[in-house]
């Protein structure tokens, strides 16, 4: 029964190398996907190329193109407000009882911010790295990590599928609209207001931070679409 584990981990690492690139920006919006050209460049056969590139269309972040195969799915601003608000719903609520769980217990908001300083630390490495797709991944480590001290084991899975949206709408966020370090700069706040057990500014710095990225996204690439259409 060994050989099934080892499959479906090479192709979770296709799905997260072809993640990183859209992330990245090296896999823009309409690229074609050709299979046999994955395959060679990461050094794999067909088989976990096919499996990854079935996570990716589940996740919208790849569509079919008919007989020509597969293409990166262009941002859909509207699609991206939307998992964007419920995802800030969701961020507050697990925001609020974490805080709240640490105010009635010091252990809980100790764990917090030694977890959440460690979170930190990597995506700030990441931003030196200039490693958007790490950054992405770190990013979602740290709301995942408050989703689970929340104490509510449905939150995270109530969030995982806007994330696995959001992951495209993140990666251009951190390209075109956001400073990285202004982002971490803001998880640094709303870590230090959960360990603190203070739910309403933790909460309010939650959806702030989300509703932001939402806003700063959409006008960011509003900006670059009429500028493209005046130099056109």
């Amino acid at each position: 029964m060994k050989p099934l584990v080892t499959q479906p981990n090479l192709a979770q690492q296709v799905y997260e190398a072809i993640v990183d690139e859209i992330c990245d920006g090296h896999l823009l919006a309409g690229a074609h996907l050709v299979q046999e050209d994955l395959a060679e460049r990461l050094g794999v056969s067909r088989q976990p190329i096919q499996q990854a590139m079935a996570l990716l269309k589940a996740d919208g972040l790849v569509v079919e193109i008919g007989r020509r195969g597969l293409q990166v799915t262009p941002l859909d601003l509207d699609m991206m407000r939307h998992h964007y608000d419920i995802r800030a719903v969701l961020d507050g609520l697990a925001v609020r009882m974490s805080a709240t769980r640490a105010s009635g217990d010091p252990v809980i908001g100790r764990a917090i911010a030694a977890q959440g300083q460690e979170i930190l630390q990597r995506g700030a490495a990441a931003v030196a790295k200039g490693a958007v797709g790490e950054q992405v991944r770190e990013d979602e480590a740290f709301h995942t990590m408050l989703y689970e001290h929340s104490g509510n084991p449905l939150l995270a899975r109530a969030a995982e599928p806007h994330w696995r949206y959001l992951r495209r709408a993140m990666g251009e966020v951190l390209r075109h609209a956001e400073p990285p370090r202004e982002i971490w700069r803001q998880h640094g706040e709303i870590l230090d207001a959960v360990a603190a057990g203070d739910a309403d500014r933790a909460e309010e710095l939650a959806v702030a931070h989300d509703l932001r990225a939402a806003k700063t996204l959409d006008a960011a690439l509003a900006n670059r679409n009429a500028a493209a259409a005046a130099g056109g």
